[in-house]
């Protein structure tokens, strides 16, 4: 299967977001550092006062044992970071591991001891040979203090892995991610009018390849509607899976304009970026998805955890009380005449209480905290909900007249 195409904006995204930057950046500077010491090493001096090996042998068996110890290191961070990782996916979620993927302690520690090693290998490799030798003395000071570094580093991330592991962080660290991406998605303000109807299309592009919408370039499909004078609109909303061959996009003549030209499928594409699984770029439901997940295993009869699904509701009332106060959230881009050229579908509030109310209370109703803690989540919304998500809301409290 071909990958979907990716623009330079969600390549960049995709790797700020993957767990091997942060450590292949920790090697590479510690391998330039390396080599630029001991292009100065001969023009400055370091009293080290015995604190480090006085002769070649000496500091070559130093720099063997500090490498070895890295290794092993770095060998035992991985291995705890593969459990904790197996250790959530098969107790909590597996949509919840690119929370541990995504832990920066764990990347800095991994980069860390791996910079360590690195360094200390170079530094061997530019010891000189005569036993008489000039010791690079300032490179093996460096060495102790990126031992002494990954030592420190090493007692703390011991503490942070016991930490990162436990199923009310990680429901608070979900939390925090999603109520950064309704900040950005859902800004307060008064209640968008609604959006006048779109001419028939005429132009369908379809996807490519199958994926998850991630995110939708909306600078991008507009240039390329003012390019060709038309409007464009998604039809797919972000974290929707679309097949191959399916209509991923709609070409639309502006009123009382002729038909277009015919818009590039390549290049509309690229707008739309296609991934394997969803992700908390432009899609809230994905964070409501993963808190819904942990509640949901927590109620299955093998787990029985009623308290772990308490604490799930209780992150998510936070996050649907701030949607339910904020306008529905249109994806769309004018030119400053008015003249509409893109348009995007965006996940709705009622679709937010499936994920978010019914699937917990389907999963909880022999547990009455759980059903009573829906209600309660439900009423206190009817009261900071903006008049246009009442109706979601009534339809769950047997109020359906609202």
């Amino acid at each position: 299967m071909s990958s979907p195409p990716r623009t330079f904006r969600s390549r960049l995204t995709a790797a700020w977001s993957g767990f091997w930057l942060v450590p292949a950046a920790f090697a590479t500077g510690a391998v330039l550092l390396a080599l630029g010491l001991s292009v100065v090493e001969l023009r400055l001096g370091l009293p080290t006062g015995g604190f480090l090996p006085s002769s070649v042998a000496g500091a070559r068996s130093l720099l063997s044992s500090i490498i070895t110890a890295m290794i092993s290191f770095t060998a035992l961070v991985f291995s705890i970071t593969v459990v904790a990782v197996q250790l959530a996916s098969s107790q909590y979620s597996p949509r919840v591991l690119r929370t541990f993927l995504q832990d920066r302690v764990t990347q800095a520690a991994l980069g860390t001891f791996l910079a360590t090693a690195l360094f200390a290998m170079v530094v061997l490799a530019a010891l000189p040979a005569g036993p008489d030798s000039r010791l690079p003395e300032l490179s093996l000071a460096m060495t102790m203090v990126f031992v002494l570094a990954s030592s420190g580093l090493f007692v703390y991330y011991l503490h942070h892995v016991t930490t990162v592991m436990r199923v009310s962080h990680i429901i608070a660290a979900v939390g925090v991610q999603t109520r950064r991406v309704i900040e950005q998605q859902y800004p307060p303000g008064p209640t968008s009018p609604a959006p006048t109807p779109l001419a028939p299309p005429v132009q369908v592009i379809t996807a490519s390849v199958p994926g998850t919408i991630e995110h939708v370039d909306l600078d991008r499909l507009a240039a390329l509607a003012r390019e060709h004078d038309c409007v464009l609109s998604v039809l797919p909303a972000p974290g929707d899976f679309v097949v191959a061959g399916q209509p991923l996009i709609a070409v639309h003549p502006l009123p009382g304009d002729p038909p277009p030209t015919t818009v590039p499928d390549d290049r509309a594409c690229l707008a739309v970026s296609l991934g394997v699984e969803r992700t908390l770029g432009q899609d809230v439901g994905f964070g409501l998805r993963q808190l819904t997940d942990i509640a949901e295993r927590a109620l299955s009869p093998g787990v029985n955890d009623t308290t772990t699904a308490v604490r799930s509701v209780q992150e998510m009332h936070d996050l649907l009380r701030r949607l339910a106060a904020r306008p529905r959230h249109r994806l769309f881009v004018d030119d400053p005449d008015g003249t509409t050229r893109v348009r995007a579908r965006t996940q709705d509030f009622d679709g937010f209480l499936a994920v978010a109310v019914d699937d917990v209370r389907r999963a909880g109703r022999d547990q009455p905290r759980i059903t009573r803690l829906l209600d309660d989540v439900l009423a206190d919304l009817r009261s900071v909900a903006l008049p246009e998500h009442l109706p979601d809301i009534a339809r769950r409290t047997g109020n359906p007249q609202e």
